[in-house]
């Protein structure tokens, strides 16, 4: 006898001692009796069922400050970021030990991080008016760089006190029309967390991105090629030259 089925048990047994000691149940008894019996069958359905564990959901959600001078007359195609094993899905991963990679049972990334990374790289280009467009790969327009991401580790590490996240994206700009590779450049981000927990992980980990990004936004305006063209402010100030 299980703990669940005992209470039934014990409201039961009255109704079985009557109805053996009168041998005849009437009709409201021996429904009393099926729907007892029902309820053992059922797995006592009497208990409530225990409460499961919420999710919660966290965002990359970032816009850096990124202001430069340089102009460069390129289209700038930004490909979906790809992400190495172990930070291609939604689970928030964090390491204790050296080499042993776990993942918070009650908090996830609301989607993939490089599927959040990609908007962000495409803003974050954007706002140093830098470039003449800035487009998704595959577009109708005709890019003159493509922009190629991976993010290569995303983490919150607790083999040190206070925990940190660390953050390593790879960052690849291509000659489209030439069929070449510029540069590449792996952009590291290491930020302390404010909690040893899920949330002080999540906001260092914004943080660790935002501060990527600035860094990814540089990297393409120095990589372009061509002649910089002063921007309107510049060209009026006689101490600026190209």
């Amino acid at each position: 006898m299980t703990m669940c089925e005992a209470p039934v048990i014990q409201a039961v047994r009255p109704l079985l001692v009557a109805n053996v000691r009168t041998r005849c149940a009437t009709p409201t008894r021996r429904a009393a009796i099926v729907a007892a019996w029902s309820l053992l069958g059922s797995g006592c359905s009497l208990a409530p069922p225990a409460p499961a564990d919420e999710v919660s959901l966290h965002l990359l959600d970032v816009r850096p400050a990124v202001a430069t001078t340089a102009r460069r007359d390129h289209v700038l195609a930004i490909s979906p970021p790809r992400a190495a094993p172990g930070v291609d899905s939604a689970a928030m991963a964090y390491v204790q030990k050296a080499h042993a990679l776990d993942h918070y049972a009650t908090h996830r990334w609301a989607d993939t991080p490089a599927r959040m990374l990609g908007p962000l790289l495409t803003r974050t280009l954007e706002d140093t008016g830098s470039f003449r467009a800035v487009v998704q790969a595959g577009s109708s327009v005709q890019a003159d760089l493509r922009l190629d991401t991976e993010i290569v580790q995303l983490r919150q590490s607790f083999l040190a006190r206070p925990s940190r996240v660390e953050f390593t994206l790879r960052a690849q700009l291509v000659d489209v029309p030439g069929r070449r590779v510029l540069a590449t450049r792996y952009v590291e981000a290491v930020q302390e967390a404010p909690s040893d927990d899920a949330a002080g992980g999540v906001t260092a980990a914004n943080a660790a991105v935002e501060r990527a990004l600035a860094q990814v936004a540089a990297f393409c305006v120095d990589a372009s090629p061509g002649q910089r063209v002063p921007s309107a402010q510049s060209a009026t100030d006689p101490t600026t030259r190209p």
